[in-house]
């Protein structure tokens, strides 16, 4: 896939946002390294408890889209047998839960036996701190996509990656996996156009509630 960057879109002005970006990272470097620091005993635990239920690797590593389309290592506790992604090659051609570029499927038989719990209160997205400590992820912003399923973005729907991919966003607070595709996009260049410390604030302080409620999440 091209890159595709800040000036290639009118939505986003890298020099009128130059300073939001750098204390962006500056903030998200400080928090995600505490946060890693204090979760280190509960992601032990979490891993032994993955492994007695599915022998293989603690971790999931996909490839991702992030900012200007460029792809990276994105990391999740794994809630999945380690056959997963080739499972959901068949699954996609005969099922018809597939959400335009996401594919969401609620009862999903890949599933370990703890992956439901884990998936439900978005313990599997913590080693994404990992993430946003490198560089590769905000705390904020729209959720990257897979290589495969972001190919599929066309035309206004690539303004989502101009900016940096989060950890939670509008559609994370909102509904998740309740939502349509489009609802998706829809919230995604909703965040482009309000891009912001407000826009983010108010997206942080949503997140425990949802994370809480657990609502779209499967």
């Amino acid at each position: 896939m091209v890159g595709i960057t800040g000036s290639d879109h009118p939505l986003i002005s890298p020099i009128k946002w130059q300073g939001y970006f750098t204390i962006k990272r500056v903030f998200d470097i400080v928090i995600s390294g505490a946060l890693l620091l204090i979760l280190f005993p509960f992601f032990f635990l979490i891993s032994l408890i993955i492994f007695i239920s599915s022998p293989g690797p603690v971790l999931y590593k996909s490839s991702r889209y992030g900012k200007d389309g460029k792809p990276f290592q994105f990391l999740k506790f794994r809630s999945m047998y380690v056959d997963a992604d080739k499972r959901q090659l068949e699954m996609e051609k005969t099922c018809n839960e597939s959400n335009g570029a996401i594919f969401k499927m609620k009862d999903d038989p890949r599933i370990i036996p703890c992956g439901k719990f884990i998936r439900k209160y978005s313990i599997d997205e913590l080693p994404q701190l990992i993430n946003v400590f490198l560089g590769d992820m905000s705390l904020v912003g729209p959720r990257p996509l897979p290589v495969h399923q972001g190919d599929k973005l066309v035309g206004v729907e690539k303004s989502r990656m101009t900016v940096p991919q989060g950890m939670t966003c509008f559609w994370q607070v909102m509904g998740r996996s309740d939502l349509s595709f489009e609802e998706m996009v829809r919230l995604d260049i909703e965040y482009v156009q309000k891009i912001g410390f407000r826009t983010d604030a108010r997206i942080l302080i949503r997140t425990p509630i949802a994370v809480i409620t657990g609502r779209g999440a499967y």
